[in-house]
């Protein structure tokens, strides 16, 4: 994982004018941007990853008595909308956990569920299964729905494998780094990997994290792993002795 300037894109790519210093993730040898949205940019087949929006987690904490500002799902879209007009993409894959669960759909306010059908159109979407919404093939959004994606040796599934698993792209365990510095630490999102695989930050407004340094995010790596900490107008690498647990 690295940080490279790069120029502005012709007008058949994605964004006119200059860009902002990227930081790339390599992945079984393909180099990604890492977005400080969260999202992830595969420039050559010009396709936008996100993770774990759990859209509608407000209404369904709201459904047990447990009452959060309504506003999780519009603030997520809003972030999806801003980062896909920066990049037009040709596809989106959204990598599981896309809605907080199977009702979601139906919870959705008219304007939440017109917005991202807005969003659909002139690109493909690929909707991989999450375990909180494992079938939205019949909640009425097109697209491809599969438990997973393969492409130019990349995988994109939701729940990381246990074994070794070489250009596997996943989400699931919303990744933080709680990082030291000046006498105080922050507590950041974060993409993981080391080279071979890779795990995103959770997308959504409303989603918690789970520390880089916890066993079910450092067991899927070797000895050494790479943290990408998302700040607000870039993405920053993180060296391991600046990480601490919780």
């Amino acid at each position: 994982m690295r940080q490279a300037a790069k120029g502005a894109l012709t007008a058949t790519g994605a964004r006119p004018g200059p860009r902002r210093p990227e930081t790339l993730a390599t992945v079984a040898g393909h180099d990604l941007v890492a977005d400080p949205s969260g999202a992830l940019w595969w420039e050559a087949p010009r396709t936008l990853v996100v993770s774990d929006l759990h859209l509608e987690k407000g209404s369904a904490h709201a459904a047990r008595g447990i009452f959060l500002p309504p506003y999780d799902t519009a603030a997520t879209l809003s972030a999806l909308r801003a980062v896909m007009a920066r990049y037009r993409p040709a596809r989106v894959i959204l990598l599981g956990d896309s809605f907080h669960d199977g009702g979601g759909p139906d919870r959705m306010a008219t304007d939440d569920r017109q917005g991202l059908l807005a969003l659909q159109r002139g690109a493909d979407w690929v909707w991989i299964a999450g375990n909180h919404d494992p079938d939205l093939s019949g909640a009425g959004f097109a697209g491809l729905h599969a438990t997973q994606f393969v492409e130019a040796g990349l995988s994109f599934v939701h729940i990381p494998s246990q074994a070794a698993a070489a250009g596997e792209i996943a989400g699931h365990l919303h990744p933080v780094a709680r990082i030291a510095g000046r006498g105080r630490s922050v507590r950041r999102r974060a993409f993981v990997g080391d080279g071979t695989r890779l795990v995103l930050p959770a997308f959504g407004a409303f989603t918690g994290g789970l520390n880089v340094l916890d066993p079910a995010i450092r067991s899927l790596f070797g000895r050494t792993f790479s943290v990408l900490a998302v700040g607000d107008e870039a993405v920053y690498p993180v060296g391991r002795a600046s990480c601490l647990p919780d």
